[in-house]
């Protein structure tokens, strides 16, 4: 070591500035030599032997222990110690069996770094006992695992995953401050450009505007036995002078978000949830609460307390929007579609609109060939059919037939063509396409792969049905290029209309795995196709691309 050997030459020109060799017998002249130098490089000595694997050293604190900051975290073993406060930890469950598969944690350090933790079934019943929310811990020896790409609550790269030989304990003589709490907030605009991706969980903060469909004006009552039934809620947010956004509270969000509300003398008017997921729910923005989500309100922590103040000084962002606006259900006539379709300010949006069924476009197809993972239009490649989505993962597919029947209807105002894509028309139908499809050319083995299959009877047995439809306008009809109108799903006659405060969609749970299900909302079906003119671009490459082509068999 350089160090060392400059540390040897400068104390050995020191030694014989002070003691000349001649003057000390040789032997006493080395032993005191000896004393030196152990004394001196001890030091050295001890910085060597606690540098890292990767070759980091953990930081020196005034009583000589040795810990690493959460910035220095990178992935695979590391034997040294870190030291932070437990923000929040909950469970993270299998979405299928529902079994436990590890504790995840929230976790911040003195220099204000979050980093998430993760606690493995086998080790939970060992740590769990110790954990409490907000104490100080110190942790020797763990993991550093790559953090997930999906539903993630920190920016950092590493997970902190406890090992066989991690020791946790509690610091209760605090070296130094820890924040309480660390929130990443979004705006309306960052979760609109974020919709669906699911990767990260960001924080909302704004002030309520309806809870479960009744105003703040009401002091709404939130009903804890119900919501230990219906297991959610729903809440109208803007957050400062932006739109106003669902944001649906499900499970223990729920549950902490009615005993927090009623708790309060006063109705509370601020609300912050952490971890929240976007989705696009009857073709508007909706947020919903996932595993890791906390609540807070008014003069919970500091980012609610500056809201409210800030609230305080602009009254008239309280009043901007009014309780109509929000909860306002847009049942429209075929005609009222036809109209809104007219407007310069149209703008994508979603309808509901009960027609009857007059006939089934025939002379067309009525399905196309989609990739088996995406729906996406399927291509003829050199060997096999080749998925045109950019984003999907199977290059190389099985086609299936998809709907992309067109149908006349007609109501009291107007008479117009919807376009059944996807699960609506197997909704129509009870029938998927693909097994109708594989039907007729099973009854018609000598029909070649390019012949347009007929119309089945299962869409013509639905002329004169009354249907309750939601559908779909976009930027095809605002220019004229087409008038079909797409159809997202359909509802059931018997269904009472929905309200804001009935209004439930397929909402993930933690990590996409649990889906909880209410049929009154207009949500699109799982289909690459946004409109009836798109998902015409997409059936199977042919002469006559009106033309479905036969899929390809394996057998």
């Amino acid at each position: 070591d350089p160090h060392s050997i400059l540390s040897y030459q400068s104390i050995n020109t020191s030694l014989n500035d002070f003691v000349s060799p001649p003057s000390l017998p040789p032997p006493l002249y080395a032993v005191l030599l000896f004393f030196v130098l152990t004394k001196t490089l001890e030091p050295l000595r001890s910085q060597t032997m606690a540098m890292k694997r990767n070759g980091k050293s953990p930081v020196s604190s005034d009583t000589d222990e040795k810990f690493m900051f959460f910035k220095d975290v990178s992935l695979g073993p590391h034997e040294t110690q870190l030291r932070f406060r437990l923000i929040h930890f909950w469970e993270a469950r299998n979405p299928v069996k529902k079994t436990i598969i590890g504790l995840e944690m929230l976790l911040i350090d003195e220099q204000g770094t979050v980093i998430q933790g993760f606690i493995p079934p086998g080790r939970i019943k060992k740590y769990l006992p110790d954990l409490k929310q907000g104490s100080v811990y110190r942790l020797n020896n763990f993991y550093g695992s790559k953090n997930k790409p999906m539903y993630r609550v920190a920016d950092h790269i590493a997970t902190v995953s406890f090992t066989w030989n991690s020791e946790l304990s509690v610091l209760h003589e605090i070296p130094t401050s820890f924040d309480e709490d660390r929130f990443r907030f979004h705006s309306y605009e960052d979760f609109e450009a974020n919709c669906d991706l699911k990767d990260d969980l960001y924080d909302v903060v704004g002030h309520m505007k309806l809870v479960n469909g009744h105003t703040l004006i009401e002091r709404p009552t939130p009903d804890e036995v119900k919501i230990d039934t219906t297991r959610h809620i729903m809440v109208h947010v803007q957050s400062h002078d932006g739109p106003v956004m669902k944001l649906y509270l499900w499970d223990q969000a729920a549950t902490d978000f009615c005993k927090k509300f009623n708790s309060y003398d006063n109705t509370p008017t601020v609300l912050l949830v952490t971890a929240v997921n976007t989705k696009r729910l009857g073709g508007t923005l909706a947020l919903t609460s996932m595993s890791p989500s906390r609540v807070f309100m008014d003069y919970d922590v500091q980012p609610t307390i500056d809201y409210f103040n800030w609230l305080g000084s602009n009254p008239e962002i309280a009043k901007q929007v009014s309780a109509y606006v929000v909860t306002k259900l847009e049942t429209l006539t075929i005609a009222d579609i036809f109209s809104y379709m007219k407007q310069e300010s149209a703008k994508d949006a979603f309808f509901e609109c009960t027609t009857t069924i007059d006939d089934v476009v025939h002379g067309s197809a009525w399905y196309y060939i989609g990739c088996s993972g995406c729906h996406a239009k399927a291509t003829k490649g050199a060997t096999s059919l080749v998925c045109t989505n950019t984003k999907c993962e199977k290059i190389n597919t099985a086609g299936v037939p998809q709907y992309r029947a067109k149908i006349s209807v007609y109501d009291n105002s107007d008479q117009a063509v919807f376009v059944l894509l996807g699960d609506a028309g197997r909704v129509l139908t009870g029938r998927h396409a693909s097994e109708l499809v594989s039907n007729y050319f099973e009854a018609n083995g000598s029909e070649g792969a390019d012949h347009l299959v007929p119309v089945p009877e299962a869409l013509i047995s639905t002329i004169g049905q009354t249907h309750k439809f939601c559908v779909k306008v976009t930027q095809h009809n605002f220019s004229g290029d087409t008038r079909a109108i797409t159809v997202t799903k359909i509802l059931s006659l018997d269904t009472p209309p929905p309200t804001e405060a009935s209004v439930g969609s397929n909402i993930a749970a933690m990590s996409g795995e649990t889906v909880q299900t209410e049929n009154e909302v207009c949500e699109p079906f799982k289909t690459r196709g946004d409109s009836a003119d798109e998902e015409s671009i997409r059936t199977f490459d042919s002469v006559d691309p009106e033309k479905a082509k036969r899929p390809r068999r394996d057998d």
